[in-house]
């Protein structure tokens, strides 16, 4: 790549590091679920991509989507905390809908936690509304005790 040239990509097993690292330099990872497990969930399924813009090779932004073949759905979308406020949050979710709109997703969904208002800010200002549904769960991988 030349200087300042940004370019998409698909993570792969060899990006882990770097992803994970770029997640948590934005906060999103928390001690109950595994970063890496999540990555390699994502790349490990044809039903989800981990997209990737870097600009001269050093990763700037993420973000995960998935299709479950109802909805469309988005996690992890990082940008690098010294370059916020340039539209690369915007780019990575139009990235992210123009690959559930090539997989025929009718609809977008994404969660956030209820006491982060400027994220939730954000994706109204991207269109994204407000659902009147209340998200229930239970963890899976917990032996009980």
């Amino acid at each position: 790549m030349g200087s300042g040239q940004q370019e998409y990509a698909v993570a792969a097993a060899a990006d882990r590091e770097a992803v994970i690292a770029l997640w948590q330099a934005c906060g999103l990872t928390r001690p109950w679920n595994d970063p890496v497990a999540d990555f390699d969930a994502a790349i490990g399924n044809v039903t989800s991509d981990i997209l990737l813009l870097a600009e001269n090779d050093v990763l700037i932004a993420t973000v995960m989507v998935g299709f479950d073949g109802h909805r469309g759905w988005v996690y992890y979308l990082a940008i690098d905390p010294d370059r916020r406020r340039e539209g690369l949050g915007k780019r990575m979710m139009d990235a992210a809908e123009a690959w559930l709109r090539a997989r025929d997703a009718p609809k977008i969904q994404l969660m956030v936690r209820s006491d982060n208002a400027d994220v939730i800010a954000f994706y109204e200002a991207l269109g994204l509304e407000r659902q009147d549904v209340a998200t229930l769960g239970r963890r899976l991988d917990d032996d009980g005790a």
